[in-house]
């Protein structure tokens, strides 16, 4: 059992309070860690250590920031083996995916390093005779990352490495599932150099989550915000924001289609379908979850995936398997009633469709209608729907049909037309011929709809974390009217 502490002012606290939660290991029900329960006067004293770092870390130069990045991103490749221990505990996680965590975590660190030099401006021309006119980009001030257990390296260290690429200092809001992963990260900043207060990372119990986003949101230095979870929950961070009159960056909920065209390859299609529907157990913001096929070609389609998802075996993340654990008990049980509720009314299991604890098989519904459960609501589990269209007229109007819109896919040998669809879906990101579940640090990531709003990722993500400034140079002699 690990006992975590908060990180703040570079230094290894105990609550105020000297409060502790413990999270609990899904799979073996011991505690995995015990943490720092954190309230709302840790927040302040988070965002008050990260306030009083500002204004030097704001000045430091693009090669010092860079440098501390690419320190850090060594660091935390030096720590893989930690990273796969506390996310196999704390959320069940399989070592391939927490490696994965890891070495992809370690690549944004290093693409932020990269953007420090590319925060730039420009001249615009004036009407006013003897004056320089700029457009200038420049930190914006304190910034909150709130962020998810699901992929907890990617995504904790996406919430603040760019905006400490641009200057700002920062505080990593820690999800309760995984207190252990998100306060690593720190400690990894921590050791690459980074100075006192720019960066914080606060843990809590469940129950005090509200109080401590609150707090944070509310706190008069911090100026940004970015949260990436479930879309009811950003829902609630954006209005509370809005009281403040401060721009949030949201990353939320998806329900990606993935659309197989009557004239796909269908195995390369089945391959890329049951990697983005089962990795990490479905619990991905871009988890295959609609598989929409062409009834000319879906016989085939279906034979073909049933057979690879009974092929994937699924147990104890610490053992030599595919899928591991879900999240929690509660959240295989959750899926699991999705899956009998399709069952009931009329629609065909081919695959899986039991579970065990917190661990469930691949699973593959058939023949899913609008009326069922599983066809509209987020999963989050290796449970997915199988749609069957006639044309791609109609496979279009399935795959928008839901509130979501983060990642899409479309299968067919004909790109031209393959374009043609991917240009009609209401989605942030569509892979050609490839799965739902794809990111890369230096590509804009992110949704419409009900998936959120802004950008993550390379020069897109300097917008959402910089404040544009019109400065002028003028002439001191200037005429003026009176």
């Amino acid at each position: 059992m690990d006992n975590i502490q908060l990180l703040i002012d570079n230094e290894d606290r105990a609550a105020f309070s000297g409060g502790v939660y413990e999270r609990i290991d899904p799979v073996t029900g011991e505690i995995a860690t015990k943490a720092a329960a954190g309230q709302a006067d840790d927040a302040h004293a988070a965002a008050d250590a990260a306030a009083a770092a500002f204004a030097q870390w704001s000045a430091s130069g693009p090669g010092e920031r860079r440098k501390l990045l690419l320190k850090a991103a060594d660091i935390m490749d030096s720590k893989a083996g930690e990273f796969i221990r506390l996310m196999t505990a704390e959320t069940g996680a399989t070592a391939p995916w927490g490696g994965f965590n890891t070495m992809f975590a370690a690549n944004i660190l290093r693409e932020a390093a990269a953007m420090t030099t590319q925060i730039s401006g420009e001249i615009i021309p004036s009407d006013k005779p003897g004056t320089l006119a700029m457009g200038i980009r420049q930190p914006a001030g304190v910034c909150v990352g709130i962020a998810p257990w699901n992929a907890p390296v990617i995504l904790g260290t996406r919430a603040i490495a760019m905006p400490l690429a641009c200057g700002n200092t920062v505080i990593l809001k820690a999800s309760e599932m995984c207190p252990g992963t998100h306060r690593l990260i720190g400690q990894v900043l921590r050791e690459a150099g980074f100075p006192n207060g720019v960066v914080n990372v606060v843990t809590n119990a469940p129950a005090d989550a509200a109080k401590v986003v609150e707090t944070l949101v509310a706190h008069p230095a911090v100026k940004r915000v970015n949260f990436t979870g479930s879309t009811r929950v950003g829902k609630i961070i954006a209005k509370l924001a809005a009281e403040h009159l401060k721009p949030v960056l949201l990353e939320l909920g998806g329900k990606a289609p993935f659309l197989v065209l009557d004239d796909a390859d269908l195995d390369a299609a089945v391959n890329a379908a049951a990697f983005g529907a089962y990795m990490n157990q479905g619990q991905i913001c871009m988890s295959t979850e609609r598989i929409i096929v062409d009834a000319k070609v879906a016989d085939a389609f279906v034979e073909k995936l049933a057979a690879k998802a009974k092929a994937l075996p699924a147990g104890d993340p610490r053992g030599h398997v595919v899928l591991g654990s879900l999240v929690t008990p509660e959240a295989a049980e959750r899926v699991q009633e999705m899956v009998d509720d399709a069952i009931a009314k009329g629609a065909a299991l081919v695959a899986g469709g039991t579970h065990n604890g917190s661990i469930m098989e691949a699973t593959l519904v058939d023949r899913v209608r609008p009326d069922m459960r599983i066809y509209s609501e987020e999963s989050f589990g290796p449970a997915k729907s199988v749609i069957r269209v006639n044309g791609d007229e109609e496979a279009i109007r399935v795959a928008n049909d839901t509130e979501y819109g983060l990642s899409s896919a479309v299968f067919s040998r004909n790109v031209e037309r393959a374009m043609a669809v991917a240009r009609r879906i209401e989605s942030g990101i569509c892979h050609i011929n490839g799965p739902t579940v794809h990111d890369e640090a230096q590509m804009p990531f992110g949704g419409v709809k009900a998936s959120g709003y802004g950008r993550f990722g390379g020069r897109a993500a300097i917008a959402e974390f910089t404040d544009l400034r019109w400065i002028t140079v003028e002439d001191a002699q200037q005429h003026y009217p009176f």
